[in-house]
This record gives C-alpha cells, sequence and structure tokens, in this order.
C-alpha cells in the first residue's frame, strides 16, 4: 500500500498571477514563496492570486519549474490509482492504437508531460522497463509507479535512473539499482543489444526507429557514412535492411562503438567501424576527394542551456558543412538534431547556412521527428525536440 494524503490534507501554494495557461510548469518567478516548508516533490492543491483553486500537482521550491502540474479537476487525487490510470492509457496507446508490439519490442511506455505524467519516462527493452525521473515527485512515487507498471508488464524487471545535473536541479539523490544485463530487442525485423545503466540515455534510441527505417529506403548497393554512430543503428539498418554496398561507422565514444560492433554482428552486417572525432575525421578525408552516396549525421543532444543556443547552433552548421562536403552530387544526406531548446526553423536556417558556405544545394524531401510512441501537447513545444531532414544534395 502507499501512504498518499487526503486531498484536504494538502499543502496550499499561492500563485502570485490568475493562471492563464495549460502549460504544467509553472516556474518560480510565477509562485509566492510558502509560509511553512514544504518538501520537494510533495503533492500540493495549487491556488492563483484570487486565492481560487486550479490544479494539483508536485511542488519543488529548490528547481526552476516550481510546481508541476499533475491535474485540472479537483475532485482527482493524486495517488497510486491516478498513476495506475495514466499509466494504463500510455500503454494502451502505444500497444492497441499504435501497435507498436507488432514491429518492436522496444518503445516509449511515457512521454512526459504528453503522458500528463510531467517528469516521467519509462521505455521498454523486452522484458526490462527502464524508468528516468526528471522530477524529485516522480522519484517519490516510485514504488507507486512501478505497481502500475506491473500490471501491463508482470514479468518486467526495473531499472531506475535521473541524471546528475537533474538530481542537482530537483535537488534530490537518485539511488539507481544494480543495472540489469544487457538485453537483445527486435525492431523491424532486426536485433539491437541494449544496455541500461550505460551512459547512453535509457539504453537505446527508439526515438530513431522510423526515421531509421526510412533512411534504409536509400542505401541499395550504396556507399553510407554514419556519424555520431552512437551504438550503430542507422549504420546497421543500412547494411542489414537497406543492402548498402559498404558502411562506416563513425563515433568518439569507444564504449558506444564497442555496442555498435556487437550490433552488426547480432545482424550479421560488414560494417567498418571508426573511432575518431568527426571534425578531425571529415577535414581529413575532404581533400582526398573521398564522397559516400549516402550520409547520416545524428549528433547528441548539443545543449540543454538556454544561454548556449546560439553556440549549439553555430556547431550544427559547422558540422553540417563539413558533411555536405563528403555527400555525392545526387546523394542523400540525413542531418538530425534532438536539442530540444533547437527549435525547426532556427535549424533549418543553421543547416541553409552550412549548405551556402559547403556550396551546396538541398533539396529538403522530407522533415521528420521522432517515433509516434513520443508524442507531444500543443501547449507543450518543449516535447517536440527530434528533427530529422532528408534531403538531396546538388
Amino acid at each position: 500500500m502507499h501512504d498518499f494524503p487526503t486531498t484536504s490534507q494538502l499543502p496550499v501554494v499561492a500563485l502570485k498571477i490568475e493562471r492563464r495557461s495549460s502549460h504544467p510548469w509553472i516556474f518560480q518567478k510565477m509562485v509566492e514563496k510558502p509560509a511553512t516548508r514544504i518538501a520537494p516533490g510533495s503533492v500540493v492543491d495549487i491556488h492563483e492570486r484570487a486565492g481560487r483553486w486550479v490544479a494539483r500537482g508536485f511542488y519543488n521550491g529548490h528547481s526552476r519549474i516550481t510546481l508541476r502540474v499533475l491535474t485540472t479537476k479537483q475532485e482527482e487525487a493524486i495517488d497510486a490509482e491516478f498513476f495506475a490510470r495514466k499509466i494504463a492509457t500510455a500503454v494502451s496507446f502505444r500497444r492497441e492504437s499504435l501497435k507498436l508490439d507488432d514491429v518492436t519490442s522496444a518503445y516509449r511506455l511515457v512521454h512526459s508531460e504528453a503522458d500528463g505524467l510531467s517528469g516521467l519516462v519509462v521505455d521498454r527493452f523486452g522484458e526490462t522497463l527502464v524508468i528516468e525521473f526528471f522530477s524529485a515527485g516522480m522519484y517519490r512515487q516510485r514504488a507507486a509507479i512501478m505497481d502500475a507498471l506491473r500490471i501491463h508488464f508482470p514479468s518486467a524487471r526495473f531499472y531506475y535512473f535521473a541524471e546528475e545535473h537533474v538530481c542537482k536541479q530537483e535537488s534530490f539523490d537518485c539511488r539507481s539499482p544494480e543495472p540489469p544485463p544487457p538485453d537483445t530487442i527486435t525492431e523491424h525485423g532486426l536485433k539491437f543489444r541494449v544496455a541500461p545503466g550505460s551512459k547512453h540515455k535509457t539504453g537505446f534510441f527508439v526515438d530513431q526507429r522510423d526515421n531509421r527505417k526510412a533512411f534504409s529506403e536509400f542505401c541499395r548497393g550504396k556507399r553510407v557514412v554514419d556519424l555520431c554512430c552512437n551504438t550503430g543503428g542507422f549504420g546497421v539498418y543500412a547494411k542489414a535492411k537497406g543492402e548498402a554496398s559498404e558502411v562506416i561507422g563513425l563515433d568518439l565514444d569507444e564504449q558506444a562503438i564497442e555496442l555498435a560492433k556487437q550490433n552488426a554482428k547480432l545482424n550479421s552486417a560488414q560494417i567498418r567501424y571508426v573511432q575518431a572525432d568527426l571534425f578531425a575525421w571529415l577535414r581529413d578525408i575532404i581533400p582526398n576527394g573521398e564522397r559516400f552516396d549516402v550520409v547520416v549525421l545524428d549528433p547528441a543532444k548539443l545543449t540543454r542551456d538556454r544561454e548556449s543556443v546560439d553556440q549549439a547552433l553555430r556547431k550544427y552548421c559547422d558540422m553540417n558543412r563539413l558533411a555536405l562536403q563528403v555527400v555525392s552530387p545526387g546523394g542523400i544526406f540525413l542531418t538530425c538534431s534532438c536539442t530540444g531548446l533547437v527549435s525547426e526553423a532556427d535549424f533549418l536556417e543553421s543547416v541553409r547556412r552550412a549548405a551556402w558556405q559547403a556550396g551546396r544545394t538541398l533539396q529538403v524531401f522530407k522533415i521528420a521527428g521522432a517515433a509516434p510512441d513520443h508524442p507531444f501537447l500543443l501547449q507543450v513545444p518543449e516535447g517536440r525536440y527530434l528533427k530529422a531532414v532528408f534531403c538531396r544534395v546538388e
């Protein structure tokens, strides 16, 4: 049993404003400091300036996001049943509407705000469910969350974690259990080893599933390079599904390359992996006239800090300028950004500048985002973080 306070016992937090937004985040500057201390991650009732009840959610006086709204229905308690209901809806969307079990054993089960659970992400990798906490409130409810997930995945193993910067910002100490052994998942008929607890987010980038498949369709008989290959997703698709004649995967991270090699082997894919810095490697091969028919550039998130967005955009421009110089005329280029603070318009502008500097013309024929198990709410544009731009290069 979980010990939740009844709604009549909840502390009240007042806003300095009238609430005129349906965004679930309420920032520190809009919140009155409570007279008595409220522990980070407590469930509270939220009253607007005039004293009217407007919502219920998590409070954290240490965090820039001081309130995370979970419900705007006064009769709805935040208790074990609440988590069971929200998680049941999220799971049913993935399994029944999206029918993801037909194509993969790895997908996102809970996508934070989009599933009405701000600060919680859950990914499924076969029998392992990986939970990532972005708020002290969700961490405090971990037992109720795992119980709710067990209803749908009775034999699941759980691994949970929070990144260090989140623990600092949210002022909680997440003590992760021992990581489970690596699992092998299937996706569109291919196999991938997933190692939760390694430093690669929840273990594998399920958000690129549909983009990997779309990308593989341009690869038959072609020379392909996968820049920032991480654990090898795009390259393995290019060779094993797309029947590319040659694939090179490049990453600076030794651990990622090691996993990528295992993934290539699992799919009997001959891929040459190079551990190197993208900038140095491209600057080396450009003068030799080395060219590829199909190129993918999918770097890790470049910033999580609003102050460094301009710097991130400059880096995207530099990376894309170099990458474009190794695409054969008429070749296909897929360039991605998973930096949520960089808008699609700003990313496209940095790619436009890169193309102009590289003396190339880009014919953009498709702009995609994350797979549909990563939905976003229109009132929470931050949830739409992934941009995948497919181009033909002249």
